[in-house]
């Protein structure tokens, strides 16, 4: 058996065709709970339009231009609504068990992902070259000296801030976005944990009650 035959095999038994795109869902996805993933994800891609679209007109364009201002605005509360929705599908899934079932490999992509997306939020405020930015720049610097990644990462190096904001962070959170949603594809949403027996209330003979 080829290598060709062998991944396509491979990925009909993992990911196959019902799961990728399904047609239905488990009852419990009704609730609001399960929505936030996709609420992130939908801020997640408006992040990336803004951005490719602000780097390919310039730094001038949206820092001088009206449509410029609007996409960097658009760039700005769509940042905003990423990490709100994403602490909430965070939080909601921590207190749902989501890394039961075998779901333990989902759960720690999403996690990682959320640090990574903390750090590149942080480089982009960075990048705005306002005062705000230069002072963080100063203060960062310090911080990150004292945690022993200054010789890596320099916040004062603009270039290098910039072209992680724009390049190389971006390609691993589409990488780890794809990487979570693959696996929540191919094992499924967890689903609630199962009501405590001891606290269901015991059903009396049908038609009768207390006299």
């Amino acid at each position: 058996m080829n290598l060709t035959r062998r991944a396509q095999d491979s990925l009909k038994q993992r990911l196959p065709y019902d799961a990728l795109l399904p047609d239905r869902m488990p009852f419990y996805v009704s609730s609001l709970v399960y929505s936030f993933g996709a609420l992130t994800l939908g801020a997640f891609a408006m992040l990336i339009l803004s951005g490719v679209t602000m780097v390919a007109n310039g730094p001038l364009w949206w820092q001088t231009s009206a449509l410029g201002h609007y996409v960097h605005a658009v760039h700005y509360w769509s940042a905003q609504a990423f990490f709100f929705f994403l602490v909430l599908h965070l939080t909601s899934q921590f207190f749902m068990g989501s890394w039961r079932q075998g779901r333990a490999l989902t759960w720690m992509v999403g996690a990682f992902t959320f640090g990574l997306a903390v750090l590149e939020a942080f480089l982009g405020y960075l990048s705005r070259g306002d005062f705000f930015a230069q002072w963080n720049q100063t203060q960062g610097k310090a911080a990150f000296n004292a945690l022993g990644v200054g010789a890596w990462l320099n916040l004062l190096n603009n270039g290098q801030v910039y072209g992680l904001h724009i390049s190389v962070l971006p390609a691993v959170l589409v990488l780890l976005v794809g990487t979570h949603l693959f696996l929540v594809r191919s094992r499924g949403l967890a689903p609630p944990y199962p009501p405590d027996e001891a606290e269901v209330p015991a059903a009396g003979p049908a038609g009768g009650g207390d006299a």
